[in-house]
């Protein structure tokens, strides 16, 4: 049940509570935005699910892009590079790549690195936590190229970018860990980029150094809990580790840093006009795979996007469908894909930075209940 008094509330009502938005700034019509759905994580019960992200609901690429603009033409003038720009693992990477995308050609020195949960064989920067998530731990790796890691180490400029802020407290994590552990000693003032943020501006009040908090809206919620309500139980999905599939060599997009997208995943993929299709990012590989959905797009296909994820979320309120399978890194734990089996499709585009055989079977066969054809596209 939802109930909106009013353009700046939003209000639903889950099995083990009530979650309460109210808004205090930005003019997007709050439901535009995100829906609410229930996490079986026992930390926190709730959800909020994005409308514009293209993970846990299929979205046009061309909504996405409107986003990563209006996000941009947010940003102070004349921010001290270099620009270190951090997309959160594994919700925001793409979000985080498609704001750096429309950013880098406006900020001196820009470079993009995402947090990430598979360990790969290069320099650790830092790590740290993000206390309410389903998989808290976080890696950030120095880039090997020279000029890329230059850009890293003498950022006076960090740009923290999250799908949203619920209490602001995994930046004041990330921001501590790049100072203290990280050596980022010339940092002079920071950016947070949010869709919504609700955590009441945390990290203003919390950050020794400027803060600038951009969202497309932000205000405060509240929860309020059903005495004695079940507590879920959550798949053990916290693993950062290394699994039997390793992913590419090809890191262009940003766990090893990104100065500009390589833009060269399936470049011969054809579409008809009006072709319905889907493209699948995995896990935290999706800022090419959403290139590749732009391309389509605009080549006069009817393209939506989404990705798979490990976050275990119930079916209702804002998830209509889901599909339940192992993850294609080989390390054993379930991933899903939300809101897609119910609908039908003319193609699939399912893409990894894995070999075709690390997918699960059981993913395969989810897909092709709704598309005539399933293709698996592998970055290599």
């Amino acid at each position: 049940m939802m109930n909106t008094h009013d353009a700046n509330v939003y209000r639903r009502t889950l099995t083990s509570g009530t979650i309460s938005v109210t808004r205090h700034k930005g003019v997007a019509a709050l439901e535009s935005l995100f829906d609410i759905a229930e996490r079986r994580n026992p930390k926190r019960a709730f959800l909020f699910v994005s409308k514009v992200l293209g993970r846990h609901i299929p979205v046009s690429p061309a909504i996405m892009r409107s986003v990563f603009r209006q996000l941009s033409e947010l940003f102070p003038e004349d921010l001290p590079g270099p620009v270190l720009f951090i997309g959160m693992a594994e919700t925001a990477v793409g979000l985080g790549a498609g704001v750096f995308d429309e950013m880098r050609e406006r900020v001196s020195d820009p470079v993009y690195l995402t947090s990430t949960r598979h360990p790969v064989d290069a320099e650790l920067l830092c790590e740290f936590k993000e206390a309410h998530s389903h998989a808290t731990d976080h890696l950030l790796y120095l880039p090997a190229d020279p000029e890329m890691r230059r850009r890293v180490q003498q950022a006076q400029t960090v740009v923290l970018i999250d799908d949203e802020a619920t209490t602001g407290n995994t930046f004041i994590n990330l921001l501590a860990a790049l100072r203290n552990d990280g050596g980022l000693t010339s940092l002079r003032q920071v950016v947070t980029v949010t869709l919504t943020d609700w955590s009441r501006d945390a990290l203003v009040a919390g950050c020794p150094l400027p803060v600038h908090p951009l969202s497309l809206v932000s205000g405060q919620w509240s929860w309020e809990p059903v005495p004695d309500a079940p507590v879920p139980v959550m798949p053990q999905v916290n693993v950062t580790a290394t699994g039997t599939f390793a992913p590419s060599s090809k890191q262009t997009w940003g766990r090893l840093g990104m100065m500009k997208p390589a833009a060269d995943l399936a470049p011969d993929v054809t579409v008809q006009a009006g072709e319905k299709i889907l493209v699948l990012g995995t896990g935290e590989f999706v800022w090419e795979p959403f290139l590749l959905a732009e391309r389509l797009e605009a080549m006069g296909a009817e393209v939506k996007y989404s990705s798979t994820t490990r976050s275990p979320i119930a079916t209702g309120f804002a998830i209509q469908s889901a599909l339940s399978f192992t993850d294609n890194y080989g390390l054993g734990i379930p991933n899903f894909v939300y809101n897609v089996a119910h609908q039908s499709f003319d193609r699939i585009l399912l893409c990894a930075e894995t070999p075709a055989e690390s997918i699960d079977a059981l993913l395969l066969t989810g897909l092709k209940n709704v598309a005539d054809c399933v293709e698996i596209i592998t970055y290599e």
